[in-house]
């Protein structure tokens, strides 16, 4: 019951929903950076959404089955092949032992997450298999795969499988295209910034940093400037929180960002947006716009109800 890492790839890690309930100890949350992409993969083969899936950043693994079992790929189109042949996304496949997984170039997005019928064999830490890779725990050892380990599996539930095609459909304005402006509301400090360097957020490009990671993407674009430098105690932050240093560049905090943060914060990506920030690479362009609160939390609300309704009888 498991699966053997011929080649790692530049980034595969395991990921679930995240380690929550001890960010007030500094323990970061972690978990998948596109949230959409893993519980669909999971739905797929019948597995709770809880369950990790293998977080694949841009340059897959190459995977070879041990047993016959049942797996899905969701998110990015990362050329991925079985056997040589096509493998789809966002559809349950059979695979029998021996059976090779490959990925090769980028075609849409950054991050694929596979998901297996039963789940990985992996140890609670807090709570969660999430991969830590800076703490070093998680996961699998608490690092991204390696050349020539194992990959443990669980045994598969009798749950049966979602009919093969059939997606949950999001709601009109959740799912937005890959180009759209990212959603933004206004962040605790916001008045703290003037009221150009507001307009530009929320008009100008801005370009990821290849200084960007699972912890935070760093963006280079028009400078934003407070209206006088103020010292701020640190608080409490999280993924989406967009932080402006003094050199008045952003950053955009990620699912491994740390639990408090001293800069001040000037807007939050709405949770609906952040499944597509996931997929940007470095060197991207992207946009922002304002929208109030209550929208997005309509948008959240919206979104959950879709998560709640494609996980209902699941294990």
């Amino acid at each position: 019951m498991s699966i053997e890492v011929i080649a790692p790839g530049l980034l595969s890690s395991f990921q679930d929903l995240g380690r929550r309930g001890f960010q007030h100890l500094g323990v970061p949350l972690n978990g998948v950076m596109d949230e959409r992409a893993h519980r669909i993969a999971n739905w797929l083969v019948g597995n709770r959404s809880g369950l990790a899936t293998l977080e694949i950043t841009l340059l897959g693994p190459t995977l070879r089955f041990g047993v016959p079992m049942c797996i899905a790929l969701s998110g990015a189109d990362l050329s991925a092949t079985l056997n040589g042949g096509t493998m789809p996304l966002n559809q349950a496949v059979r695979v029998v032992a021996g059976d090779i997984l490959s990925f090769g170039e980028s075609k849409r997005g950054i991050r694929a997450y596979l998901a297996v019928r039963g789940g990985y064999a992996l140890e609670l830490v807090m709570g969660s298999t999430s991969t830590n890779i800076r703490a070093g725990f998680g996961g699998l050892g608490g690092k991204a795969l390696r050349k020539d380990t194992t990959i443990p599996l669980k045994r598969a539930s009798g749950h049966e499988l979602p009919v093969a095609g059939i997606l949950p459909a999001f709601a009109t304005g959740i799912v937005q295209e890959f180009d759209a402006p990212l959603r933004v509301i206004a962040g605790r400090e916001q008045d703290k910034f003037t009221p150009e360097s507001i307009s530009a957020f929320g008009a100008d490009i801005y370009q990821i940093s290849p200084q960007s990671d699972r912890m935070g993407y760093r963006l280079k674009g028009t400078p934003l400037s407070r209206i006088r430098a103020v010292d701020m105690l640190s608080e409490a932050v999280s993924a989406g929180t967009v932080q402006v240093p003094p050199d008045g560049q952003p950053i955009i905090l990620m699912a491994d960002c740390q639990t408090s943060g001293g800069y001040p914060r000037i807007a939050h990506v709405a949770w609906v947006d952040l499944p597509r920030l996931a997929q940007f690479a470095p060197g991207r362009q992207l946009r922002f716009e304002w929208i109030a609160l209550a929208e997005a939390q309509r948008l959240a609300v919206a979104q959950a109800r879709v998560f709640r309704a494609m996980e209902h009888g699941a294990p």
